[in-house]
């Protein structure tokens, strides 16, 4: 599904508005038109495609296969508590567990 079409389901019902320099404003209006799209139509499916791909690389984690394989294998078969996790997890123990 694209943007636009998950935009157009929706009513419109927030206002969004900012300033941009000409130069930035006739090259939105020149690509709404070779789009044919107006040019608040445009613009707020461009933006809004912008904010899912945002976040979706915030979100995501994306994994070469053999970092998934090692990923899954540490979870399968972790390695023994080395001498700093010991010292840390009695740290913590004291500290925080014991209060």
């Amino acid at each position: 599904m694209s943007a636009l079409t998950d935009i157009t389901k929706e009513p419109a019902t927030e206002r969004l508005s900012f300033r941009a320099p000409p130069r930035i404003k006739q090259t939105i209006e020149r690509a709404a038109a070779l789009s044919g799209q107006d040019m608040s139509a445009f613009a707020l499916s461009a933006a809004y495609e912008r904010a899912v791909s945002t976040i979706q690389a915030h979100e995501v984690t994306r994994l070469t296969p053999e970092d998934h394989q090692a990923f899954f294998e540490a979870l399968e078969n972790p390695p023994a508590p080395s001498e700093k996790l010991r010292a840390a997890f009695a740290n913590h123990q004291e500290r925080v567990v014991k209060r």
